[in-house]
């Protein structure tokens, strides 16, 4: 199947001044809405990791989970979950990363995936990279080895993946202006 990136990116929607005033927001239920495009967004994800034994696609709360867990099923590989502390049910590790205005952390369980995983981090987007390379950071403290970081969607513009060396990043779509 042939990826139509010009119709996966006019399904995403620009929503100004969201959540906050000056912040563009990239929302991608339109395009979760079509099936077509859905399947080929994952399809084109997927294309990309299908020789390379990945053991674990982890996504990143909360659309992470939509991408990731698609993906992992496409792959045949198992799926786990990053969220915001206090939202997983058993014993976790976390790892904080920087905000504008302060810091926030990520937790996963600490059986969330099994030692020497190949593991793909994935999300619909990635922005300045804060959440990415503080999920790369799990993977590491659980003894995973963190093949790629994939993105439907990357804001090449914010230098993210300045801060995910040596992580690679794959996104489908790149903005490289506001």
């Amino acid at each position: 199947m042939r990826t139509d990136i010009a119709r996966i990116r006019q399904a995403i929607r620009d929503i100004p001044d969201f959540p906050k005033a000056g912040i563009g927001f990239k929302d991608i239920t339109p395009l979760l809405a079509n099936g077509d495009l859905f399947g080929q967004t994952i399809d084109a994800l997927a294309e990309r990791y299908e020789n390379q034994k990945i053991d674990t696609v982890l996504g990143i709360e909360s659309r992470g989970f939509i991408i990731g867990s698609a993906l992992a099923y496409k792959l045949g590989a198992g799926f786990s979950v990053v969220r915001k502390p206090g939202k997983l049910p058993y014993e976790t590790h976390s790892a904080s990363y920087e905000l504008e205005y302060g810091t926030d952390s990520l937790e996963i369980h600490v059986d969330g995936l099994s030692r020497n995983a190949r593991v793909v981090i994935a999300d619909d987007l990635i922005a300045t990279g804060g959440t990415a390379k503080a999920t790369a950071e799990l993977v590491t403290k659980l003894g995973g080895t963190v093949v790629e970081c994939a993105f439907v969607i990357e804001l090449a513009f914010l230098n993210a993946r300045d801060k995910l060396k040596p992580h690679g990043v794959f996104s489908l779509l790149r903005y490289d202006s506001e």
